[in-house]
């Protein structure tokens, strides 16, 4: 498992990438949602009122921030994010709110 402190326009997150063999795990958590890959559910997600974002085909941490989001929680879409923005500019709107 590596994890990584990255430091964004509005503070710091944290990224996780756990190895699980054809494909890694990516989440990169702020205090006020998430960005994950696509092993993670956004039913899940919305189920537990989160503000998340979906990206896949990525391999690292820094492919997550520059993946373009796929997929938006409900509450992400309430606050006014959606699908085709960058996990980076994502994660900065979370932590400017």
């Amino acid at each position: 498992m590596i994890t990584q402190t990255i430091k964004l326009q509005y503070g710091e997150v944290q990224g996780i990438l756990i190895d699980l063999g054809a494909a890694p795990l990516i989440l990169i958590t702020a205090k006020q949602g998430y960005l994950m890959c696509s092993y993670l559910n956004m039913a899940t997600a919305n189920k537990l009122g989160d503000v998340a974002a979906k990206v896949t085909g990525v391999k690292t941490i820094e492919d997550a921030l520059n993946a373009t989001i796929v997929e938006c929680s409900e509450k992400a879409k309430h606050i006014g994010l959606n699908e085709g923005i960058k996990g980076r500019e994502f994660l900065n709107h979370i932590m400017e709110e």
